[in-house]
């Protein structure tokens, strides 16, 4: 049976991470507090903005930005800006 939490981002229960993903205070935060429905929206604009901002992962201050980044859309409900990109209309 699936683990539940009470998604912070998605404001109701839903099935929660296999493990933690990701290390320290903030991965468990993540893991207790947030579901895998937004953990995977959360990669797909994590993915967008490491692409779109050629971030390098070896880099400190790339790593820095992209945690705040993943705190803001996660927890504060901020929504990831990606210069240049425009989301697909419903219609196209």
């Amino acid at each position: 049976m699936a683990r539940t939490v009470n998604c912070q981002y998605l404001k109701k229960e839903a099935d929660g991470l296999a493990f933690q993903l990701y290390p320290g205070e903030l991965g468990k935060r993540i893991f207790d507090n947030i579901s895998q429905e937004a953990w995977s929206l959360w990669q797909a604009k994590q993915t967008m903005l490491i692409n779109e901002k050629k971030l390098n992962m070896m880099n400190v201050d790339d790593r820095k930005f992209l945690e705040e980044q993943m705190v803001n859309f996660l927890f504060e409900g901020k929504e990831v800006e990606i210069e240049g990109y425009v989301p697909q209309k419903d219609d196209e």
